[in-house]
């Protein structure tokens, strides 16, 4: 049996929301916790949310060891324990909580355009643009799935709190939700799909896409996802909370859990991206538009 399919996914299974009632807005949001009272999370600065994305990028570079790489994994989840601490770690695997963390931190990954993916590929263009990107996305969900694996076995050795374990799930959680999210924005470059909006606009639409599986279609704005609605945030709540679950894997001691991340995260990335790529070309077909020359 595959991996990925050992935890049910809530948002694929139409099950009941497990992210709890309404959300505030952006700024400041009101989350719930484990014992039904509502605590205030404080907003991310920018320079924390940018440390998060920097530190995200370079888990994709292939010139980065393995040991940096982990040593990465532990500074963002310092970063992430010093957002959780007002509300307890084991608060965190809510998916409201790792929505807010979320939505955050995207609109300060870098997103490429159409030229410059052609110029950082070496002139590949179309599928076999796409191709490469996946495979791109793949190996660095791989390396962070490694990566923590190795930093959650580390710190069971060391004999923590149990209650810290699940923090570094919180953080490899994120970290690829962030891949994911990036993977969406630049197959819709690739595919010759422009979405309208300012770069934080465009940021939330594509988590948007990331959350419901789907690609953005600029001639319909009204079936852009609205992740900071209600409905959105709900939804995205359900894929987080989902994600979390499939990684749970990498609480296993003895570095084990370093391979069943990254087998876990590869698989999702892979199955996430062949299924946005469907839904991509039938918006190209729908519209009677070209996508960007292979």
């Amino acid at each position: 049996m595959n991996n990925s399919d050992a935890v049910p996914d809530p948002y694929e299974a139409g099950q009941p929301d497990v992210t709890g009632g309404e959300s505030s807005g952006f700024d400041g949001p009101a989350v719930e916790a484990l014992d039904g009272d509502i605590v205030d999370v404080q907003p991310m600065t920018d320079a924390q949310a940018e440390k998060l994305a920097t530190i995200v990028e370079s888990l994709g570079d292939d010139s980065v060891s393995k040991t940096d790489k982990s040593k990465m994994m532990l500074e963002l989840t310092s970063l992430v324990g010093s957002r959780a601490k007002n509300f307890g770690t084991a608060a965190v695997g809510r998916g409201r909580v790792l929505s807010e963390l979320l939505l955050e931190a995207v609109p300060h990954i870098p997103i490429r355009d159409h030229s410059t993916l052609v110029e950082h590929y070496n002139g590949l263009t179309g599928e076999a643009l796409a191709d490469a990107l996946v495979s791109h996305a793949k190996r660095t969900t791989t390396a962070i799935g490694i990566a923590g694996g190795a930093v959650a076995a580390a710190e069971w050795a060391a004999m923590p709190l149990l209650l810290a374990i699940p923090l570094e799930v919180v953080v490899e959680t994120i970290a690829v939700a962030l891949v994911e999210v990036k993977l969406v924005a630049e197959l819709h470059a690739v595919y010759g799909i422009e979405v309208p909006g300012s770069s934080t606009q465009r940021a939330m639409s594509f988590a948007g896409s990331w959350s419901n599986k789907r690609g953005v279609d600029p001639l319909r704005p009204w079936t852009i996802p609205n992740v900071l609605g209600i409905a959105g945030r709900q939804t995205l709540g359900k894929r987080m909370i989902a994600r979390f679950a499939r990684n749970l894997g990498t609480v296993i001691p003895f570095f084990v859990g370093a391979g069943i991340g990254a087998v876990v995260n590869r698989g999702e990335t892979d199955k996430m991206a062949r299924e946005l790529r469907v839904d991509l070309r039938r918006l190209v077909a729908e519209e009677g538009t070209v996508p960007n020359p292979r």
